[in-house]
């Protein structure tokens, strides 16, 4: 079944985790999507540096929060928060292409 993440996430947000990380959350509706999603290894560094447009080596982690259903990845930011040329001071606008993905998921 072809799936879109902004059907099954109750939030899909980015932030910053200080001027030189940012985090990407992933907020599951359920525990069963959560659990599909986590079994499948849907969310992985290859999926995110190719949606990101960075190396694998700037994915620093993949967290499958369980008592959440929550996923967070963190990743280098490409320019510092607040360095010139920077756009998005607190990275709060960077979690499109996540809400623009779609997965195949086993029912």
């Amino acid at each position: 079944m072809r799936v879109r993440l902004i059907d099954v996430a109750k939030v899909i947000r980015s932030k910053n985790a200080g001027p030189f990380e940012l985090t990407l959350d992933i907020i599951l509706k359920d525990e069963e999507i959560f659990q599909k999603i986590k079994e499948a290894r849907i969310i992985t560094p290859e999926l995110i540096s190719h949606m990101y447009h960075t190396s694998i080596d700037d994915i620093l982690g993949i967290i499958y929060f369980d008592p959440a259903y929550a996923v967070k990845i963190t990743l280098k930011r490409r320019i510092p928060s607040g360095s010139f040329g920077e756009t998005d001071i607190y990275g709060a606008q960077q979690h499109a292409p996540l809400a623009a993905m779609e997965f195949e998921l086993r029912v």
